[in-house]
């Protein structure tokens, strides 16, 4: 099984038999590959009816539910690691969403685009309109993503709201981890961090 980029870094993240819920799970990718190569107790929640129905044609345990209104119900601590890939920047309240995830998990596990990545940078000052590639693939006017970050941004927010940064991945546009810390909010093409409470 091909995991995406991101996804493999995440699954490297998890150890054998932790009980994982992937938040906006897609189709369960990751979740099957978890359950079926560390086995690990997963769970996911899916806003597209769609991706729920794929996911339950390959066994897997998930439920249709919006992240920013259901994570509410979850009880405290009743996950070892909630997961959340590429899906942050479309949330209406990404503050709630993370709060969230490690008030129900032991640890959160977020990856995302980073929107000051030096090619969407040059997209913008000399094209003068909103990038798009493979991570963004959207125009401006049906985008899903309405809370853009930057490696740097992700980093000040855990600052101020006194998360404690576990690991980070950062990965260029080809999914090689960046080795580097000059210049790495420049070059990061996506960011992948664990973190827990302070």
């Amino acid at each position: 099984m091909i995991l995406r980029k991101d996804l493999k870094i995440i699954s490297e993240f998890i150890e054998e038999k932790e009980k994982v819920l992937d938040v906006g799970c897609g189709e369960g990718d990751l979740i099957d590959f978890l359950s079926k190569k560390k086995f690990v107790d997963c769970r996911g929640i899916e806003l597209s009816q769609d991706g729920v129905n794929k996911c339950v044609e390959k066994g897997l345990t998930v439920i249709q539910g919006d992240a920013n209104a259901d994570l509410n119900d979850y009880p405290n601590s009743v996950f070892s690691t909630v997961i959340l890939s590429q899906t942050i920047h479309a949330m209406s309240s990404p503050e709630a969403v993370i709060m969230n995830l490690i008030r129900i998990g032991e640890r959160a596990i977020i990856s995302f685009p980073n929107f000051a990545y030096w090619k969407i940078r040059l997209d913008l000052l000399f094209k003068g309109r909103m990038p798009k590639n493979k991570i963004l693939p959207y125009e401006w006017y049906n985008t899903p993503n309405i809370h853009l970050c930057s490696i740097s941004d992700f980093e000040h927010f855990c600052n101020q709201k006194k998360l404690k940064i576990k690991k980070r991945v950062l990965i260029n546009e080809l999914g090689n981890k960046i080795e580097t810390s000059f210049s790495e909010n420049l070059l990061a093409f996506q960011g992948v961090y664990c973190v827990s409470k302070g």
